[in-house]
């Protein structure tokens, strides 16, 4: 068997290919296409295919040209295709859809292809930055794979925003109207989707009559999914999580069984007593044995190597010690095992002044990896949190909307997060197929946060921009709460179902990481456009009433917006129908 990361870096490219394969042409491409014969009936709905088929490999031509540059990790081209398609459709629905409701209302093409980019336009504008907000986050994580992975993903937004501006509007101009003339579907299915679009003018007077029973019930359930996130538990990543069919994962599983787990990948420590021949001095030697002893005191430890030449120069400045664990390098035995090496072991070692010592290999990789990792994940957070306060502080020009809005994306992200702990850690995967595994991979949730928070904010612009044009046209909240929702309920939750549909694509693949990524991600959108957007903000805005439209002169002056005084309501209006 040949073996070992090159081999099975080899191993696993046509696994990409074939799960992508899997998961674009049997999942993400046929769910967008039917969800989008329900949502138009007519072949105008080929229009957000074109503008995929027109972003994706731009986007693509993008990240072959950075990987001249810098390290990218081996499945970027996989998250780039799915989420890049599912990003495209979504947007060109949402601008096509409203540029169809403008030709219905009798105006010119050229009046609806206006009206349509100085709203669902200028909105996909907003929703594109949130979401790059969100995936610049990865370029500033202090690991070159996730730099990389923010690069590529940073360049999905980019292209489709560009695109949206100029591409998609000569595709509106010149072939939607014509498209639309097709039906696809029969009358009596497109009666039924107008019934819907009653459903949710519906769902919108209920919300209003009961504001706080659904505020507090959908918050309270949220929080309740993510309990779950308690009894998470990270880990670097495992050869478990990839197909074991795969010769070289075969050559390692041998010599697992062979002389144990920790063979695979041993610990490295390495003494470097700062002077040539050094390592010959007695007092270094008899801190080496004293390190030696406690080595082989840990339950962790299988084997010590002290036999032949220890120093690794010729010099004699260097010792090299290698270390092999009775666990996997990144289970939690051998990672407990790094922790106390580093705090108990080799200061209790003793070694003289000068002398410095350092624990590589698998198991402190993995450490440092995790240390890395959230030693800077909550700081960037706080960073994106600012920037898309800011962003939609102008998009809304309101100091409420913005700050419900990161409240109830970070309650849907964390509930995301214990439904992704229960269903990998407590069995739900195991039962449906996938690969069930303790430890939630530690680039997953820093992947989830930085795709997630910008995808959601997606949605929360689309249905607040609607209900902003209402309130500034009407100065009635509830009515434009209502018509808001009534308008884009059925249009976000498509666009939420497709993305849903593309996420899915990782979760049909064979590699446990992207197993988790996808299901992470398809629970966190479908709680997003489900209990988020079409309950708890919609009831947060009645609660919030007038206050929901506030901007102060001197805010307003700092972020260059109009501002937005603090207006008595009018009258209550008609409640919306939804047509």
């Amino acid at each position: 068997y040949l073996s070992g990361q090159a081999a099975i870096e080899h191993d696993l490219d046509p696994v990409f290919a074939h799960d992508l394969k899997i998961g674009e042409l049997y999942i993400a491409i046929p769910i967008a296409f039917l969800i989008l014969v329900f949502v138009f009936g007519t072949l105008a709905l080929l229009v957000p295919f074109l503008f995929a088929a027109a972003t994706i490999p731009a986007t693509l031509a993008i990240i072959w040209i950075v990987a001249h540059f810098m390290e990218l990790t081996t499945y970027l081209q996989n998250l780039v295709m799915l989420i890049g398609f599912g990003i495209a459709i979504d947007y060109s629905l949402l601008v096509v859809y409203r540029y169809r409701e403008e030709l219905r209302s009798g105006v010119s093409k050229e009046d609806a292809l206006v009206r349509t980019m100085a709203t669902a336009g200028r909105a996909v504008v907003f929703s594109g930055t949130a979401v790059g907000i969100g995936l610049a986050l990865m370029l500033f994580m202090p690991l070159p794979f996730m730099q990389g992975f923010g690069v590529g993903g940073l360049a999905i937004p980019v292209v489709s925003i560009i695109a949206a501006v100029t591409l998609l509007p000569v595709l509106l101009y010149f072939l939607a109207a014509r498209l639309d003339r097709v039906r696809l579907l029969p009358r009596s299915v497109l009666d039924r989707r107008e019934a819907e679009g009653n459903m949710w003018a519906r769902l919108a007077r209920s919300i209003m009559r009961r504001p706080v029973a659904y505020a507090a019930g959908t918050a309270a359930a949220l929080i309740l999914l993510a309990l779950p996130v308690l009894d998470l538990e990270l880990g670097p990543g495992s050869n478990k999580g990839i197909p074991q069919d795969l010769e070289g994962v075969q050559g390692l599983n041998i010599i697992s069984e062979a002389v144990g787990e920790g063979a695979i990948a041993p610990t490295a420590i390495v003494v470097d007593t700062g002077r040539a021949g050094g390592a010959a001095e007695p007092e270094v030697r008899a801190a080496l044995t004293r390190l030696a002893a406690g080595l082989e005191a840990d339950p962790e430890v299988a084997a010590v190597d002290m036999e032949g030449p220890l120093t690794v120069d010729e010099t004699g400045r260097y010792l090299n010690v290698q270390v092999t664990g009775k666990s996997e390098y990144g289970a939690p035995p051998a990672l407990d095992f790094v922790h106390r090496l580093r705090g108990d072991i080799i200061p209790e070692a003793n070694f003289p002044a000068g002398t410095e010592v350092y624990a590589g290999g698998g198991p402190p990789s993995g450490v440092d990896f995790l240390d890395l990792t959230y030693g800077a994940f909550p700081w960037l957070v706080l960073g994106v949190l600012v920037l898309t306060y800011i962003l939609l502080l102008r998009a809304f020009r309101s100091i409420i909307l913005p700050l419900k809005a990161i409240v109830l994306n970070l309650l849907s992200i964390g509930a995301a997060y214990g439904l992704l702990t229960a269903f990998f850690k407590w069995g739900g995967a195991e039962q449906v197929g996938l690969i069930g595994f303790d430890q939630i991979e530690g680039w997953i949730p820093v992947f989830v946060f930085a795709m997630v928070f910008g995808l959601s904010m997606d949605y929360e612009v689309f249905l607040v921009s609607r209900m902003r044009e209402e309130w500034d046209r009407t100065k009635d909240n509830e009515h434009a709460v209502s018509l808001g929702l009534a308008k884009t309920g059925r249009i976000v939750t498509a666009a939420g179902m497709i993305m849903f549909a593309a996420f899915m694509g990782f979760v049909a693949g064979s590699i446990v990481g992207l197993q988790q990524f996808g299901f992470g991600l398809a629970m966190a959108i479908v709680l997003d456009v489900t209990i988020v957007r079409a309950l708890l903000v919609p009831s947060a805005m009645k609660l919030f009433g007038r206050w929901n439209w506030w901007l102060p002169a001197n805010v307003a002056r700092v972020f260059r917006v109009r501002p937005s005084p603090l207006e008595r309501e009018a009258a209550p209006a008609m409640s919306p129908s939804g047509r």
